[in-house]
């Protein structure tokens, strides 16, 4: 019972056996008991159609001879045995005398209803195990019961005919039985079959192997598991293909600032170097140092992202406040280029529900980028508006724009122009955070013009 394909078969088994039990114990036996019923009813109306000749015949003088005719013919029309039985008073107690009986020598009646109609003096009826009985009282001119007609009919066809219905029901399980099996192992190799194909294709993708989907052959539910297998096998190869990469980029940006240090460091160690040249190497160490700890913070914080462990605590923050604070930290470095950074506020306050720190983050990272594709001497913007329940803080530089076919990548970790600086990992971050704070951050760029839009729920 391990496998599936028994375990559905046996199920379509028990299924049908236990429909087939229920006709056979429930059903059965309640058909037999409404067709009792329906025969104690329909003797009761042949009684109500026959009595008044049986009481006319009873309530004269005429001879036995006559009086058992009358009851004789009152039970052909009825299709039953009449038996009459007269009422006599011995020692003031009812007596019960058979005086006529549509059937000659037929064996006597239980007189037990006809003494119950004696007491409630009304017609009443009964169903024994080969009969069924209907006793109706017949009063004479002085409204007294003076006889009590027996009407019965045998019973022995509602048993024949129960007896067929089983037998067919029998029958017709036990083929019934026969073919659920037969259909559900059918069935269940089917499934078995599909299930396998999906079992041995999670067993490829735990081994590393992408390259094979599963066929998907119906819009059942097994269909939709394996289109969603499928999906799941597609996002899981994207996601080996990036994580490659990333280690082998990532491998790369970190060696090239470590074999960078470690050339410097063998040139300091000349003894014949002149202080000049040591001060100029000691000042590249000293940038390729930095540049080393800003790609370990970034692969940091990305790896974060990635992981979900990078904490947020969103609050209400004054977008304008918070970009005239980022603006004057990059004062000295606007200085060095010889360039000019202004912020253009509402004169409100631009409110959203957001991580200052992060938010901060973004705008550094925006703001950076822009120096850096921005020749000497240009103007850089900084604005913050609100519309349409978003709060937007945007980033405008005039430098010479972003190429067509690299705004769709300029998002993704590592990716950087052929002459930028950098690890191609700040926009990347800046994306993720803005998408962890339920925002978003979008680009449009033309030669001379390239704006960074970070929009966030107000």
């Amino acid at each position: 019972m391990r496998s599936l394909r028994n375990r559905l078969a046996f199920l379509f088994f028990a299924i049908t056996l236990a429909a087939i039990a229920a006709l056979y114990l429930y059903i059965a036996p309640q058909l037999e008991t409404r067709l009792r019923d329906e025969k104690v009813t329909q003797l009761r109306e042949a009684a109500q159609g026959t009595i008044g000749d049986v009481r006319r015949a009873a309530g004269t003088d005429v001879p036995t001879e006559g009086l058992d005719e009358a009851v004789s013919q009152a039970g052909d029309r009825a299709n039953a045995r009449l038996t009459l039985l007269r009422v006599n008073s011995v020692d003031g107690a009812p007596q019960l005398e058979r005086v006529s009986d549509s059937v000659r020598g037929g064996e006597t009646l239980d007189q037990g209803i006809a003494e119950g109609v004696l007491r409630d003096g009304r017609t009443a009826s009964a169903v024994t195990r080969s009969l069924a009985i209907v006793a109706v009282p017949v009063a004479d001119r002085d409204g007294r019961i003076s006889f009590v007609a027996l009407y019965s009919t045998p019973t022995s066809d509602v048993e024949g005919n129960v007896a067929v219905v089983r037998q067919q029901i029998l029958i017709a399980g036990a083929i019934a039985l026969a073919l659920a099996v037969l259909a559900g192992w059918l069935v269940a190799r089917a499934l078995a079959q599909r299930v396998k194909r999906l079992e041995e294709a999670a067993e490829q993708v735990a081994a590393g192997d992408f390259s094979r989907p599963i066929p998907v052959d119906s819009d059942d539910e097994l269909g939709q598991l394996a289109r969603a297998f499928n999906d799941m096998q597609r996002q899981l190869a994207q996601l080996d293909r990036a994580r490659k990469q990333f280690i082998a980029t990532a491998s790369h940006e970190l060696r090239t600032p470590l074999f960078s240090l470690g050339g410097f460091v063998e040139l300091l160690e000349d003894e014949e170097l002149d202080e000049e040249t040591r001060r100029r190497f000691i000042g590249q160490l000293r940038l390729q140092v930095e540049r080393l700890r800003k790609l370990t913070v970034d692969l940091l914080d990305l790896s974060r992202l990635e992981a979900g462990s990078l904490e947020l605590r969103p609050e209400p923050v004054d977008l304008s406040e918070l970009a005239s604070a980022v603006s004057s930290e990059f004062e000295p470095v606007l200085a060095q280029r010889d360039a000019h950074l202004e912020v253009r506020l509402t004169g409100r306050a631009v409110e959203a529900l957001c991580d200052p720190v992060r938010v901060a983050q973004i705008m550094r990272i925006l703001i950076d980028n822009a120096l850096t594709h921005s020749p000497a001497g240009t103007d850089i913007v900084v604005s913050a508006t609100r519309d349409d329940g978003f709060a937007r803080l945007a980033v405008r530089d005039h430098g010479k724009g972003i190429e067509r076919q690299a705004l769709s990548q300029i998002f993704e970790p590592f990716y950087t122009t052929d002459d930028a600086q950098g690890s191609g990992l700040g926009l990347a971050i800046a994306s993720e955070l803005a998408e962890r704070m339920r925002g978003r951050l979008g680009v449009e760029s033309r030669p001379g013009r390239t704006v960074f839009t970070l929009e966030l729920p107000a």
